[in-house]
């Protein structure tokens, strides 16, 4: 079968599932650098993600925008085959905003990613492929087992960590739940990361709020999540990174934990941060990656106590 066949057999394929490729008008023919927009859900299906009535959902869609404004192209899907097809090697980056462990169908019932798909993906981000993780892309890969209770999430992995969270610098523990989403300060480590000009710390922000753990010893901690007046179990530790950078081989790696609520995605922090972040990892905006973990937050390693169990 020759290439421009198994493409198309790939492209009809995907749309017959519903999770098919879609492409920014940008990119028919254009020079601009691409992004992959990876929306597949195995676990919890947000509901940024949703594809409704068979129309993009609204991260394909502000993604899409932010390409057409910053000069990046974008396709977007939730079919996992999309990493064993040549389509995926022509991307500067990919995103995700994902759950669980992507190689099931899971949740939504889209095609999974196969083994040999995720480390097709961790072999091209270590070779120079960019990386952008967004909110549930922490939530995704649990180093296993991931039982109901959620107990192995409360122990650091260190080396033994999946490593396509190695790969993402920290791990998804658990979020609040009485309330869900509160306001809280966001401490800027680093005013000068592309998208954060002009901003001054500290940042007020309301979202549902990831507590994370098992931080890569050399991350660049772009914002710091001010712990002291917030509210639940999960935050009842010291400040500890929601946004950070790094380096995985010579892909550039970025991840924001914010991006939850759907009315953060018109908000123009979040969306001049992401944007940011996006440029950052595909070469057209430069940042200054000193490892500032234990600077930034010297309490991170801290595993926060467990929710009661629920009557």
């Amino acid at each position: 079968m020759n290439e421009s066949r198994s493409r198309r057999e790939f492209l009809r394929a995907a749309t017959l599932t519903g999770a098919g490729l879609a492409l920014s008008n940008q990119l028919l023919g254009a020079s601009n650098k691409s992004v992959l927009v990876f929306t597949k859900s195995s676990g919890w299906e947000h509901d940024v993600v949703k594809r409704v009535g068979g129309k993009p959902s609204l991260v394909d869609d502000t993604i899409t925008e932010l390409g057409n404004k910053h000069g990046f192209n974008v396709g977007v899907t939730k079919d996992g085959r999309i990493f064993d097809s040549k389509e995926f090697r022509s991307y500067a980056a990919v995103m995700f905003f994902t759950t669980g462990d992507l190689t099931t169908l899971g949740t939504d019932g889209k095609p999974p990613m196969s083994p040999n798909g995720k480390q097709t993906l961790l072999d091209a981000l270590r070779k120079g492929m960019g990386f952008v993780g967004v909110h549930a892309a922490g939530d995704t890969f649990h180093t296993p087992p991931d039982p109901k209770d959620l107990s192995n999430r409360y122990i650091a992995h260190g080396d033994q960590e999946d490593p396509y969270l190695r790969m993402l610098g920290g791990e998804f523990i658990v979020h609040g739940r009485e309330p869900r989403l509160q306001d809280a300060d966001l401490i800027v480590n680093d005013a000068k990361f592309p998208g954060l000009e002009g901003v001054t710390s500290p940042v007020n922000f309301n979202e549902e709020w990831y507590s994370l753990k098992d931080f890569m010893p050399d991350l660049h901690v772009i914002l710091t999540l001010d712990t002291s007046s917030m509210k639940g179990e999960c935050y009842q530790r010291a400040p500890y990174p929601v946004t950070w950078a790094r380096m995985h081989g010579k892909g550039r790696v970025f991840y924001t934990a914010m991006g939850d609520r759907p009315e953060n995605w018109k908000n123009e922090f979040f969306l001049n941060l992401l944007s940011g972040g996006i440029r950052w990892s595909i070469g057209e905006a430069s940042a200054q990656l000193d490892a500032n973990l234990k600077e930034a937050a010297p309490g991170y390693a801290e595993i926060p106590p467990k929710f009661p169990p629920e009557k």
